[in-house]
């Protein structure tokens, strides 16, 4: 799924548990290429997404469907980042137009802070002064846990953010669909894409890199931007269908990605025979509920509680559309990408056979994917079960988890390079 407005949350049946509050903006509305109600897209494959999320609902321990939730995710599917918005509108201005915000002071103050930057207009003070305020319920010592064990995870993360967060993710139409669009994720560009996405997720768990102004902090601020101009390039344009996708980068969208992102890794590598305690994922969502507040999220969907985020998880996939052709082509471009690499057809076997296990036959059929039997996984467990339970029982263990995780990030950022070259993150649109 992809990347999310302002809410005042009134009653618990209408705020998902664990909010914290609204960002301080105004009320949300939609925005101005949205349609006034609900996309077409919303629910449209809600059998499917019933029968694809049977073992979601269980973990989630969902009962019933929350209709209150779901009229929120139905109406979030409108709303976007405002302030990001008023931001991409200054920086869409032509040079010389009062208020217009260059690329050139955008990058000075993200690298300095706004004070680097001469006579500011007022949307570069407002983003800035937004992402630069870190929010009070930022704890940075649980947050610096987090990263440690999100690291320690090692290639466990790498292949469930690419196996179930992103294919598992291109099973439903509408971001799909936009980065079919504006080209990422296919064609030539997939593996620079890629790179760039990687480059961004391994930054995130550098020790001290999510301070202000530190790397993390600028790439997730810039991604932030960048999904802004995107939306401001797409939402009045004929390419892109408000009516039946909602805005291209809305917060239900983003909220989604988000749970991709923490929720889903969790339960992936579990799957993948790493223990997680409850002390281990409530640090890894605090790392994500403060990535995802950066990018825009707002604070309606960001949460503290795993199992609060997979019952978020689950009525967003309930609001998902069927699959769309822009799922099997992003899918088999990232096999293609796969094969190129070092040792190629050894990672799309693999990878082929994990996702097997990982969406099911019916999504692999859906994605347009060859299905194997899952022979990864009989060699994956077992490893991970005497890295984890055996040898992570020790501090000499635990030090080599570390060891290895950075040597797993290593090896993906020279797989994903370019002639030796390591990549940012991708240009910002202009």
């Amino acid at each position: 799924m992809a990347t999310p407005s302002t809410v005042s949350p009134t009653t618990p049946a209408t705020a998902p548990a664990g909010t914290t509050g609204t960002t301080g903006d105004t009320a949300p509305v939609p925005g101005p290429g949205a349609p006034s109600s609900p996309p077409t897209r919303f629910r449209a494959g809600e059998r499917r997404a019933a029968r694809i999320g049977r073992t979601l609902r269980v973990v989630a321990g969902v009962r019933e469907v929350d209709e209150a939730l779901m009229t929120r995710i139905g109406e979030a599917f409108t709303e976007r980042d405002e302030i990001g918005a008023r931001l991409a509108d200054a920086m869409k201005l032509r040079a010389g137009e009062p208020g217009r915000v260059s690329m050139r002071d955008f990058r000075t103050a993200l690298a300095g802070g706004i004070g680097a930057v001469d006579d500011p207009a007022p949307a570069l003070v407002e983003f800035f002064a937004r992402v630069e305020d870190t929010p009070d319920w930022v704890d940075w010592d649980l947050l610096a846990e987090g990263q440690r064990v999100y690291h320690r995870f090692g290639q466990n993360a790498a292949d469930v953010l690419l196996q179930l967060s992103l294919i598992g993710g291109y099973r439903f139409g509408g971001p799909a669909d936009l980065l079919v669009a504006t080209g990422g994720l296919t064609g030539q560009t997939t593996k620079r894409r890629l790179a760039e996405t990687q480059t961004w997720t391994t930054s995130l768990s550098t020790p001290g890199g999510l301070r202000p102004h530190a790397e993390a902090w600028r790439l997730t601020v810039h991604v932030r931007a960048m999904h802004a101009l995107v939306n401001a390039s797409f939402e009045r344009s004929d390419k892109w269908d408000s009516a039946q996708w909602g805005l291209p980068i809305n917060q239900t969208d983003q909220a989604a990605t988000l749970g991709l992102f923490d929720a889903v890794v969790l339960i992936g590598v579990r799957g993948l025979g790493v223990p997680v305690s409850r002390a281990e994922s409530r640090a890894v969502m605090h790392l994500w509920k403060y990535v995802g507040w950066l990018l825009g999220v707002d604070e309606e969907w960001l949460v503290d509680s795993e199992r609060e985020r997979h019952r978020i998880n689950y009525h967003i996939l309930r609001a998902q559309a069927d699959v769309t052709p822009a799922g099997a082509e992003l899918s088999r471009s990232i096999i293609e990408v796969l094969r190129g690499l070092p040792h190629g057809r050894f990672k799309v076997e693999r990878t082929l056979s994990m996702l097997t296990v990982f969406l099911g036959r019916e999504s692999m059929r859906d994605l347009g994917l060859p299905t194997r039997p899952p022979w990864a996984m009989a060699y994956i467990v077992p490893l991970n079960l005497w890295r984890y339970r055996v040898l992570g029982r020790t501090a000499f263990g635990k030090r080599r988890l570390d060891r290895w995780g950075h040597r797993v990030v290593e090896r993906v950022l020279s797989d994903y390079s370019e002639d030796g070259r390591r990549h940012g993150v991708g240009e910002l649109p202009t």
